[in-house]
């Protein structure tokens, strides 16, 4: 350690109470973080990209500054999901400042990284007050039962209104409408569970008709459109 001469010719004055660093939350603990290892949390934010046409959902689960599991989902750009690919590859088993200073190729993804070791250091975790945390593999209960991103897909004009296209439960086939031409309801077919029975032996319009299900008021409706061309 190199001093100034003006550090150098200071007399010394003894420091009097120590103060420790702000406790934080971890996973039922709380804890004076000083060193990466000291960090812990499963957590999950959302990134964007520069021109901001797309954006990146990212869940970390950190165990002693290791992040052991990880989640990329993206929407609104084709390339972002390549990144995401190699995201996936890269993330495990760095430890989050590595991770913060890594390339992920993808802006969307690399904000997502920042905004998420924000509140892992912070103590703003989903596993903040849960004894020893969450195990790993926790990441995939949020996709659920078909490991399918949830996704929400809605398109609307002044002139003509709006389309229902996809929701939490599958792929929008058709939009019912009621004697006024209002929703009143959609039925739809689940990719993942169709995708599933056709690797479990079922022919392709079997399985299509075994994923199929609807929302609302279907029974009730006048007509049934194809929100994709009619």
């Amino acid at each position: 350690m190199i001093y100034t001469t003006e550090v150098e010719n200071m007399c010394p004055v003894a420091k009097g109470a120590k103060h420790e660093p702000a406790p934080i939350p971890e996973e039922g603990q709380w804890v004076h973080a000083k060193k990466i290892e000291d960090i812990s949390g499963f957590t999950h934010g959302v990134g964007w990209c520069a021109p901001q046409q797309g954006a990146c959902k990212l869940s970390l689960n950190v165990k002693n500054g290791v992040i052991e599991e990880a989640l990329i989902e993206t929407i609104g750009c084709s390339g972002m999901t390549h990144s995401a690919a190699m995201a996936a590859e890269v993330l495990q088993g760095k430890t989050i400042l590595e991770a913060l200073n890594t390339d992920l190729v993808c802006d969307a993804i690399n904000t997502a990284m920042r905004e998420l070791f924000l509140q892992i250091v912070y103590g703003r975790t989903q596993s903040a007050f849960s004894d020893d945390g969450l195990a790993v593999g926790a990441g995939l209960e949020d996709l659920g039962k078909g490991l399918r991103s949830q996704v929400g897909t809605m398109y609307a004009t002044k002139e003509k209104g709006v389309r229902y296209l996809e929701m939490a439960e599958g792929y929008v086939t058709g939009i019912a409408l009621d004697e006024d031409n209002e929703v009143i309801g959609y039925q739809f077919v689940s990719l993942g569970k169709m995708t599933d029975f056709i690797k479990k032996g079922d022919d392709p319009n079997t399985a299509w008709e075994k994923a199929k299900g609807q929302y609302g008021r279907v029974a009730d409706a006048v007509k049934i459109i194809d929100p994709r061309k009619e």
